[in-house]
């Protein structure tokens, strides 16, 4: 029987990751409680495992009397003496209680006092697990649509990707592998609640540092991210290391790093620009793959002129107006875009030595001669 229990327990250790300590230590507690249903109370009841080979016994304690009045904490000096002679009154004996005097309902409680305390430990197990990963990324299979949320298995527990924390025209299928941000994990009495999104700004973050060993070591830093999930992304990265480019890194050769996660992302756009402590150089990064004439920043109030070339204006802007609203976001800066005449007419715009403008460089037509659609995006 000792070896059965011990090779139980080892397995429960191994597939449960629930410690032996533990399962010994419910084990007792249910010893305990078949007492306490047996006997009707158990104060004095003491049980003694050996946790090198489960070895246990279980003890009343029981005073020495002259005329007993309790039978579950009393002996007489009689029948303690009948033990052994030398007890005297007063005396704690010990009797040993066989676990085969158990009736059937002790048993059963008994058998539940254990089952309930591995079943709890195998949650928090998990929740340990899981807590310990919020904040990142995970994958996971689709299961199924509960109502309009989306439930995944994680392995050992199961997530939940709530309406709010889809990416917009996103279809999941049952049985297909996804990555989600863990936001949230809780714990209640039916395990631990897990919740994930797809439309998180640290997903992208998250899948840069799995992807680019560069950003995972340190080299290269992601110092903003803005994101319109499902549509269009934006990231500014700084390298530590003069001699790594961060937006090559990455990009990856031949685009493999930044194509992998935009497949991750099932077509997600995905900009990366240079970050820098210059407001106005980090604003005109931001505004790419729009070509920026001036910018004159406010770093107190935080806003920000921007004049780029006449057919540049569009793009600057971006569809319905998101390159703007997705550089504002990135740099933290309100910016005021113009053209060149229109800054011009305001009066906002002054002639001066740029070295970067040439009109050769702002061809219209050479410039979507080289493939690239409304938005700066190869075709």
């Amino acid at each position: 029987m000792n070896n059965e229990l011990l090779m139980a327990l080892n397995i429960l250790e191994q597939e449960k990751n629930i410690s032996k300590e533990t399962l010994l230590e419910a084990i007792e507690n249910s010893l305990v409680q078949a007492c306490k249903n047996h006997f009707g109370k158990a104060d004095n009841v003491k049980v003694v495992i050996n946790p090198e080979t489960c070895e246990f016994h279980c003890y009343q304690e029981k005073t020495v009397v002259e005329e007993v009045e309790d039978l579950v904490e009393q002996i007489s000096l009689v029948n303690a003496q009948m033990i052994d002679p030398k007890y005297e009154l007063g005396d704690i004996v010990q009797i040993e209680v066989k676990s085969k005097e158990f009736g059937r309902i002790a048993t059963q409680n008994a058998k539940n006092v254990i089952l309930q305390k591995i079943r709890e430990e195998e949650r928090k197990v998990i929740f340990d697990e899981y807590n310990n990963k919020e904040k990142d990324i995970v994958t996971g299979v689709i299961q199924r649509y509960v109502g309009k949320n989306v439930s995944i298995n994680l392995g050992k527990a199961d997530a939940l990707l709530t309406e709010s924390e889809q990416i917009k025209g996103e279809t999941y299928v049952p049985t297909e592998r996804i990555k989600v941000y863990v936001l949230e994990v809780k714990s209640t009495s039916k395990g631990p609640k897990i919740m994930v999104s797809r439309t998180h700004p640290e997903l992208v973050k998250r899948l840069f540092e799995s992807e680019v060993t560069e950003v995972k070591d340190g080299i290269v830093e992601i110092k903003s991210i803005s994101r319109e999930a499902g549509s269009r992304t934006k990231i500014a990265v700084w390298s530590n290391d003069p001699d790594v480019d961060p937006v090559g890194a990455c990009v990856g050769m031949n685009g493999a790093r930044v194509n992998a996660i935009v497949d991750e992302l099932r077509g997600e756009k995905i900009d990366i620009v240079t970050w820098d402590e210059n407001p106005a150089i980090l604003i005109q990064n931001a505004l790419s793959p729009a070509k920026v004439i001036s910018v004159i920043a406010d770093g107190d109030e935080k806003t920000a002129k921007v004049v780029v070339p006449d057919y540049q204006l569009s793009l600057a802007i971006g569809k319905e107006g998101q390159n703007a609203r997705l550089a504002a976001r990135l740099t933290g800066f309100k910016i005021d875009i113009k053209s060149e005449t229109q800054a011009r007419e305001a009066g906002d715009f002054m002639d001066y030595e740029n070295d970067y403008l040439d009109d050769e460089y702002y061809d219209d037509e050479e410039y979507y001669e080289e493939g690239y659609d409304e938005e700066g995006y190869e075709e």
